[in-house]
């Protein structure tokens, strides 16, 4: 007499809990990856020639000076004061590009100095560019004519606009190496006590003379 077959368990698992199994696993997976940023730039701050200079003067003086040299270049003048000057220029390197610099400078006191150390500004510059792109934009209309009821004459016309496409800053060694020797030529030299000057030597009078009384003669 043949045996009575035994059931066996089944292995394989209802579908829904495999689908959850399944995304609890791609769940884990993506908590633990780290998540993706966009790569810029390192701004390492391992230069502290680039954006500054050291004048033997006061910040009046060096703001003043780096005013001046801006004007020489064609820079128009936003701001003005004893510790700040900014000033923009335009350039339009192509047909449809435009391009505009602002240029800042602050002028501060350095740290340190004292009776026996002559004063010093710390003259900070940057530039900051702007390219803008030249977009066009079509605008559509239509003109009705009331002796004709519904016809229109339909129209377009165009509208040139500039939109700004990049900004950055500037940090070509040489453009600033080139600004800072210009400021130095339009530097004044520090106020300095003017040399006494010798008091003036007045004429000598001539000496009087008068005349000797002459003797009695003694008999």
């Amino acid at each position: 007499m043949p045996l009575p077959a035994l059931p066996f368990p089944s292995t394989a698992l209802p579908r829904a809990p495999l689908l959850l199994l399944a995304a609890l696993l791609l769940a884990g997976c993506g908590s633990t990856s780290p998540t993706r940023r966009i790569s810029y730039e390192p701004e390492e701050f391992d230069s502290t020639t680039t954006h500054t200079r050291t004048y033997t003067a006061t910040e009046a003086q060096t703001c003043e000076a780096a005013r001046r040299a801006l004007l020489s270049q064609g820079y128009l003048i936003t701001a003005a004061n004893p510790d700040l000057v900014t000033g923009r220029k335009s350039f339009q390197p192509a047909n449809e590009v435009h391009v505009e610099v602002e240029f800042r400078v602050v002028c501060a006191k350095e740290a340190g100095a004292g009776r026996n150390k002559p004063r010093t500004t710390i003259a900070f510059v940057s530039a900051l560019q702007d390219r803008y792109s030249l977009k066009k934009t079509n605008n559509s209309a239509s003109v009705g004519v009331g002796a004709f009821g519904s016809l229109s004459v339909p129209f377009s016309a165009s509208d040139d606009a500039l939109v700004k496409v990049a900004s950055e800053t500037l940090t070509d060694e040489r453009f600033y190496d080139r600004f800072f020797v210009l400021l130095d030529r339009f530097l004044a030299p520090p106020d300095e006590a003017p040399a006494a000057e010798d008091p003036p030597v007045s004429p000598v009078a001539p000496a009087t003379t008068f005349p000797v009384p002459s003797s009695p003669n003694r008999g």
